[in-house]
């Protein structure tokens, strides 16, 4: 298919070439394995020398579908499909450092990514320095001759706060750093990093890409002078994502501008009932004018997003007691879902910080995060108001 300039259309009409069956919709290739017509083929294609399939570890059509659909919706030539966000995440690091070199990492990241950077990076030598998601200057005074890396998730989980992407692009390129950004909660239809000077994107597939909580996955995509040293640690360390989850994703990609649409509207409208509530203390969510990088968000993200973070009056014993009395809405530390969830960051996703780590970047002990779903609004709105009733 020729390229269409609109992502949605990539997603849609891009597939796997088709079989002789001719079939509409690409199948699940459910093999281990590819079958040689001679011994010179088999030669061939595992020395590169020919395009084709040998081992669904190395690739599988459904992987090269998915993949090439998520390439074309970030702008970028190609990547790899990953078990989960979190092998994309370690993978897209430990592919291009070795022992000696330091790493540049905003503070404002996932708390898995935390443990990878604090707890098994340091066992090879690798070191970090952690800045301000949103100071330059911070960004600009840890570099140092042995830094290698720029990474950064924007906005960030579960604070929703935001780097400058075309600031931090060129700080890399002044420095000849690789620059690495986590683009999960934006999606590549809010947001296109490689726009803005990021050399890899990585996404968590689980979330918003898969859009209904049934697998995992991940992607590292970028130029292939980049992705080519990926990809044998990929090929490697097993850490491949299946035919099956290839598939899903790559049917879902086919909806994530309409879901997203929906998404957003929706955060949007529960963060602004959030705001005009008295029992809320705090709300952020990037398209809200009250938000400190508002402008920021305007100028690289083309939407919101689909994820509110608020902070009651009472503190952690009302955000329990708020938590316990939602009724349609999910508890859950999942996220990006067609249904609305909840989760309290400073218990599940970032309890593995210290307290001191988590007051850095305002991860209070009474901070909600909130994922809005494709639910009609009025009945999640209906749902807030009565656990924030329930919960005095």
């Amino acid at each position: 298919m020729k390229k269409s300039k609109h992502p949605e259309t990539n997603a849609i009409r891009t597939q796997a070439k088709r079989s002789v069956h001719k079939e509409h919709s690409v199948p699940i290739y459910a093999t281990s394995s590819f079958v040689f017509d001679s011994a010179d083929e088999a030669r061939a294609v595992f020395a590169e020398e020919i395009d084709g399939y040998q081992y669904t570890r190395f690739s599988n059509p459904n992987n090269d579908e998915f993949i090439e659909k998520l390439s074309m919706m970030e702008g970028v030539e190609t990547g790899v499909a990953t078990a989960s966000g979190m092998a994309a995440i370690f993978l897209s690091l430990t592919a291009h450092l070795q022992a000696g070199d330091h790493i540049v990492v905003s503070q404002s990241i996932f708390g898995s990514t935390h443990q990878i950077i604090t707890n098994l990076l340091p066992r090879w030598g690798i070191s970090h320095t952690y800045v301000d998601i949103d100071d330059n200057d911070d960004w600009e005074q840890a570099v140092m001759p042995q830094t290698r890396l720029l990474f950064v998730e924007t906005p960030s989980n579960p604070s929703l706060d935001l780097c400058d992407l075309e600031y931090l692009g060129d700080l890399a390129k002044r420095n000849n750093l690789l620059f690495v950004v986590d683009n999960t909660f934006a999606t590549p239809y809010l947001q296109n990093p490689a726009k803005f000077g990021a050399h890899l994107i990585c996404h968590s597939a689980t979330k918003f890409i898969d859009g209904q909580g049934r697998v995992l996955g991940g992607a590292i995509l970028g130029p292939k002078s980049i992705i080519k040293d990926v990809l044998p640690m990929a090929r490697q360390t097993g850490a491949s994502l299946s035919p099956f989850s290839s598939w899903i994703l790559s049917k879902s990609l086919e909806t994530l501008a309409i879901r997203m649409d929906r998404h957003c509207a929706n955060a949007l409208a529960i963060a602004q009932f959030l705001e005009k509530s008295k029992e809320v203390k705090t709300v952020k969510y990037p398209f809200l004018p009250s938000h400190p990088q508002f402008d920021l968000a305007k100028k690289q993200m083309t939407l919101g997003g689909g994820l509110v973070s608020f902070e009651l009056h009472g503190g952690a014993d009302r955000c329990k007691n708020f938590i316990n009395n939602v009724e349609m809405i999910s508890h859950t530390s999942n996220l990006g879902d067609s249904r609305t969830s909840i989760t309290h960051p400073a218990s599940t996703t970032h309890s593995k910080l210290t307290s001191e780590e988590r007051e850095r970047v305002n991860i209070t002990d009474g901070l909600i995060r909130l994922s809005a779903g494709l639910e009609h609004i009025d009945d999640i709105i209906i749902d807030l108001q009565k656990a924030i009733d329930k919960s005095k």
